[in-house]
C-alpha cells in the first residue's frame, strides 16, 4: 500500500492541480479548506438525515464542492485544462438549485421571524453547514477581487447553496415546533 504522505508539504508550500506551488497560507489554500470543511459539514448533516429526498440532494452537493473545489485549486491560467477533463461549477448548477429552492419553498412556510438552529439534530447540521458555505463564498469572493477566480458561476452556485440549506433544514423540522427571535426586546 502506498503512503498518503508525501512529505512535499513539510516547508509549508502545497500544489496546486495542473502545476505550481504556493503557500499554505495562500489565499486560495485557505478557500480550499474551507471547502473541504463544508464537505465534511455536509457528510455531518446527511448522516444525521432521516430523510431520503434531502439526502440525497446532500450527496449531491457533496459531489459538486469538490468539483468547485478542484476550481479553486487551479491557477486560472490553467483553468482551461481542468475543464478539458473535468466538470465544472456551470450556470446550469445555478439553475438546479434554485429549482430545488422553489420545490422547498412551496413545501415550507416560515415565520416572520428569525429562525434559531436546533429544532432537530439534522436541521442544527445543516445550519452548520450553510455556515461553512457563507464562509466559502467570503473566501471565494476575496480570490475574486485579487483576479484569481475566473468563474462567477461559483459565486452564484455558492449563494444559491446557502439559501437552498437553510431551506433544507426548515424542511426537515416542517412538522415541529418553530423556535424563532421576534421583535420583541431582549
Amino acid at each position: 500500500m502506498t503512503s498518503i504522505s508525501t512529505k512535499l508539504g513539510d516547508t509549508g508550500e502545497t500544489s496546486l492541480l495542473y502545476g505550481g506551488r504556493v503557500s499554505k497560507s495562500d489565499y486560495r489554500i485557505e478557500a480550499c479548506g474551507i471547502g473541504d470543511e463544508t464537505v465534511a459539514a455536509f457528510g455531518m448533516a446527511r448522516s444525521l438525515c432521516n430523510d431520503d429526498w434531502i439526502s440525497a440532494q446532500l450527496l449531491e452537493i457533496q459531489r459538486l464542492l469538490f468539483i468547485f473545489n478542484a476550481e479553486l485549486a487551479t491557477d486560472p491560467v490553467e483553468r482551461a485544462k481542468l475543464a478539458e477533463h473535468f466538470k465544472t461549477i456551470s450556470a446550469e448548477h445555478v439553475r438546479s438549485l434554485d429549482t430545488l429552492l422553489m420545490q422547498l419553498e412551496d413545501a415550507v412556510e416560515l415565520p416572520p421571524a428569525f429562525i434559531i438552529p436546533g429544532a432537530s439534530t439534522a436541521s442544527a447540521a445543516l445550519d452548520v453547514a450553510r455556515v461553512a458555505v457563507r464562509r466559502l463564498e467570503r473566501a471565494a469572493v476575496r480570490l475574486r477581487e485579487a483576479n484569481e477566480l475566473e468563474n462567477n458561476d461559483l459565486l452564484r452556485w455558492l449563494n444559491r447553496l446557502s439559501d437552498c440549506v437553510f431551506m433544507m433544514a426548515r424542511y426537515l423540522d416542517r412538522d415541529l415546533p418553530v423556535e424563532a427571535v421576534t421583535g420583541t426586546r431582549v
